[in-house]
């Protein structure tokens, strides 16, 4: 039997909703779409079909309610095989492509280097060209899913620049990175958060200032897991963890000063304003065999100091 083509399948469609109180013509109508509609995503897509015969889903005829009921479970299962023997094709020729690029391509080299440490960097990738996907001749087209995909390309040309990494290498690790975003935040379900993540790993990458994480993350001495569920804190470069413990600390030590009582004595002098009206307290910060630490502020500047 020859399938339905989209323009009888748009009648059929218009039909079932006229006469959706009359329920022999609309179970004659399911009937007929169950027999000859071969579901693709485009098809589902231009006709609404599947939309039209889900409103039946609960109607009071058990005939139509169940019939329903099959077609949707059917036309389900027949999108996710066509689905997955795609995006298996898809995998099958990335594959393809790139032992081609690297067994015969004259525009780029494969350099043996005995003491490169990563077990995934095992040659150097030498090209004459511009490091990314498309000069690397690397399909980032994964999923299907026009964000997820954009994800996976955009983590690619930012590990991929500068990098002797082989283009399967990276492509491995970009995958690794996109997959865990993915486990956190469904990107169809909590894209915003899907996004944020994405933001924050894609603008550490690409830091001139934070090149060591870069490394490390092409290098897998940084695993996809802890990348994406870190506090975004720890991807920051040294110098910027230093200020900011800095910047704890002096939270901390306001924060103190500001919660318990202190006394104001004459016996300090502000090395600042050499003013000798200063508050302090005292606090065990060390082990109980050590001496206290004392925590001072000038009243008259405001300048703040210790010493045990």
């Amino acid at each position: 039997m020859k399938p339905m083509e989209a323009k009888e399948v748009a009648v059929l469609v218009k039909n079932l909703e006229k006469s959706k109180h009359n329920d022999s013509t609309v179970l004659e109508i399911l009937l007929k779409l169950n027999r000859e509609v071969v579901p693709t995503e485009k098809l589902l897509r231009e006709t609404k079909v599947g939309v039209e015969v889900n409103k039946f889903k609960k109607s009071s005829n058990e005939q139509i309610a169940k019939v329903v009921k099959k077609m949707i479970s059917s036309w389900k299962d027949t999108i996710n095989k066509n689905k997955k023997l795609r995006l298996q094709q898809q995998k099958e020729a990335e594959a393809a492509k790139l032992n081609s690029n690297q067994n015969g391509s004259n525009t780029t080299t494969q350099v043996p280097d005995s003491n490169l440490s990563s077990p995934q960097k095992q040659n150097r990738y030498v090209s004459t060209k511009p490091r990314n996907s498309k000069n690397d001749g690397v399909n980032t087209t994964i999923y299907g899913v026009k964000l997820r995909d954009s994800v996976i390309r955009a983590l690619y040309d930012a590990l991929a620049k500068g990098s002797e990494h082989p283009p399967n290498s990276i492509l491995h690790t970009v995958k690794s990175i996109e997959s865990e975003m993915f486990k956190l935040n469904n990107c169809t379900e909590n894209e915003k958060a899907y996004k944020e993540k994405y933001r924050i790993i894609y603008s550490n990458i690409i830091s001139k200032n934070n090149a060591d994480l870069k490394n490390k993350i092409a290098n897998n001495d940084i695993s996809p897991e802890y990348l994406v569920t870190c506090d975004p804190k720890e991807l920051a470069p040294e110098h910027l963890k230093q200020k900011l413990e800095e910047i704890k600390k002096q939270n901390l030590f306001n924060a103190q000063g500001a919660t318990i009582e202190r006394s104001v004595t004459d016996r300090f002098t502000c090395g600042k304003c050499k003013e000798k009206k200063v508050s302090y307290y005292q606090l065990q910060t060390r082990s109980a065999d050590e001496p206290l630490t004392t925590f001072c502020t000038c009243e008259a500047c405001g300048n703040r100091w210790k010493f045990s």
